[in-house]
């Protein structure tokens, strides 16, 4: 049975086409949001939409890009004009490029000479830029646009989409796991300095959850483990992935007047990885 949590409200989510961010554009309007889904692929934030108004939600789904303010300004009218103004924001765009990431876990001397490792020492000053413009830009820009007719109403709030790279830099991604680390401090910042308008500003930090950007590599093709996957899941106290379900609970009361006087917070979704010293 539709719940309706959220009925009447205007959720505006960026990189809703992804595993993730799907999940949680079905989630709202299954609570009764009218749902804006935004991905830079129109096909898939169209594919998104179309799911959801076929089980009776209301959505509208929209190509647009968070690296520039013409592309979410354009969206922002098209809401308004089909749905009205937003009341949640969820910044969910993000993600990591190979040109930010080493190829093994620890630098060993000889490394920077040997043209088969992508060491420290390689990494991409334009891969690294591309991984915070993503992730940090990615989520200042959207709120720049949507926040600003959020203020002084009743009910309003933005939640970011922090990792478990921010509370524990994982090997290999140092450009992804800084960018997470900037999410958080801006969830912070952006808290207090809206404090007075009635938004509340949180973050969720998921630990690790198969996606169409990591499948490949935690899982082989047979769906066995990577040595990374192992690794992870040996981390994990719960002893599985995440499942996107696993984020809903915490996004529904982040959002709602339960947590009405929380605001600044980033809550881990990790299955206790950040619990677990490994020992």
């Amino acid at each position: 049975m539709k719940s309706s949590a959220f009925s009447g409200k205007v959720v505006v989510i960026t990189g809703a086409g992804g595993v993730l961010g799907s999940a949680i554009a079905k989630y709202f309007a299954q609570h009764g949001a009218k749902v804006a889904v935004l991905d830079l692929r129109e096909e898939s934030a169209s594919a998104v939409a179309d799911q959801i108004t076929s089980d009776g939600g209301e959505a509208l789904g929209l190509a647009s890009n968070v690296l520039e303010l013409d592309s979410l300004k354009q969206a922002n009218e098209q809401i308004k004009s089909t749905f009205g103004k937003c009341d949640i924001l969820i910044n969910g765009a993000g993600g990591n490029h190979p040109k930010g990431t080493t190829s093994t876990t620890h630098f060993s001397l000889g490394d920077d000479e040997n043209k088969e490792v992508i060491s420290f020492f390689d990494l991409d000053p334009e891969g690294i830029s591309f991984v915070f413009n993503l992730n940090f830009i990615g989520t200042l820009l959207p709120t720049q646009v949507f926040a600003k007719e959020m203020m002084g109403r009743e009910g309003c709030s933005i939640i970011n989409i922090s990792s478990m790279n921010a509370f524990r830099p994982l090997t290999k991604i140092p450009a992804y796991s800084g960018a997470k680390a900037a999410v958080s401090n801006f969830t912070q910042w952006l808290a207090v300095h809206f404090a007075s308008t009635n938004i509340r500003v949180n973050a969720i930090a998921p630990g690790f959850f198969l996606t169409d950007q990591n499948r490949t590599l935690l899982t082989n093709t047979d769906g066995s483990l990577t040595d990374r996957g192992n690794t992870i899941l040996s981390h994990t106290p719960m002893g599985r992935f995440g499942e996107p379900e696993d984020l809903l609970g915490t996004l529904k009361w982040l959002c709602s007047s339960d947590a009405s006087f929380v605001t600044g917070v980033v809550v881990p979704i990790d299955g206790g990885f950040s619990a677990f010293s490994g020992v």
